[in-house]
């Protein structure tokens, strides 16, 4: 039930992204815009936040705990784009921590993820690709339902880098999907356990994995009005040994700008990969903080 609840869950984004992407081109049409020029050459873009959220309690009779949280966010993409070539570099970096009552702090976000495309044009809407992509953590992370607390991951501990070739299809400015054949690395050092040691294999732990698959990759960058951005990205994986064990991850981000420098972000995560877990995987936040444009 769980595998059929992911496949139905897969098969409503698919079909949202169908929607999206007709609703658009019939929107662009409607329009009749004039063709505009290429614009070759380096577009640059670094986005830079910070979050801040706290409270303090004194004599208060109905209850409550003092808490802080803060979240850093940077986002940037280098993107080359030329008559025959494209070349996208992006990169997310984001980490947080929160604090409750007596508690220490303790890490409530973190992910490092790079991601470079190279596309070769032939003058159509489907063109060939080649992308690397590989994601870690910064900091260590616990398990605190553990007495005591027990760590269960590091920098680079897990690890992930995926290799991929083949088609990419960019219907529209919003919507860009690629498919092909991958490549997908997993190392570890202390904790190979769940990310990279076989099971199956009893007599001995590895602490590097290597699967070849298919990879399926859909990026959204919709402006929905001149204040909001709507950002996804949809990655699946297919392992050749096990193609009914799809590996889903599933970024969302919903931006409203209040002001120039203040924003309200809302983000949901699902994540899905039954090497490491048979159930899967969300993560969801709303933060109120301050952006700057480096770039």
């Amino acid at each position: 039930m769980r595998y059929k609840s992911v496949g139905i869950g897969i098969t409503f984004i698919l079909i949202c992204i169908v929607f999206l992407s007709s609703s658009v081109l019939a929107q662009e049409k409607k329009e009749k815009k004039p063709k505009e020029e290429p614009k070759y050459g380096w577009h640059k873009e670094m986005v830079g936040a910070v979050n801040l959220t706290q409270t303090n309690f004194s004599n208060w009779t109905q209850g409550g705990e003092n808490s802080f949280a803060w979240q850093l966010n940077l986002n940037f993409r280098f993107e080359n784009d030329r008559k025959k070539t494209n070349w996208a570099n992006s990169g997310k970096f984001t980490y947080g921590a929160t604090k409750i009552g007596d508690q220490d702090f303790r890490k409530s976000n973190d992910e490092i993820k790079l991601e470079s495309v190279l596309i070769y044009k032939l003058n159509t809407h489907v063109n060939p690709f080649f992308a690397v992509t590989g994601e870690t953590q910064f900091a260590p992370g616990y398990d605190y339902d553990l007495e005591p607390k027990t760590q269960i991951s590091a920098f680079m501990d897990p690890g992930y880098f995926r290799e991929s070739i083949g088609v990419g299809f960019a219907p529209n400015k919003i919507i860009k999907t690629r498919f092909g054949f991958a490549l997908k690395q997993t190392f570890t050092s202390d904790f190979p356990v769940p990310y990279a040691d076989n099971p199956e294999t009893t007599d001995k732990v590895e602490k590097f994995k290597n699967e070849a698959g298919l990879e399926s990759v859909t990026d959204v960058i919709w402006k929905v009005t001149k204040t909001t951005l709507f950002i996804s990205k949809l990655e699946l994986f297919y392992d050749f040994r096990a193609l009914k064990r799809t590996d889903v991850r599933w970024d969302n981000v919903l931006t409203v700008e209040i002001t120039k420098y203040l924003n309200v972000n809302f983000n949901f995560k699902l994540f899905y990969d039954r090497d490491i877990s048979r159930r899967r995987q969300i993560m969801q936040s709303v933060a109120l903080g301050l952006v700057y444009n480096f770039i």
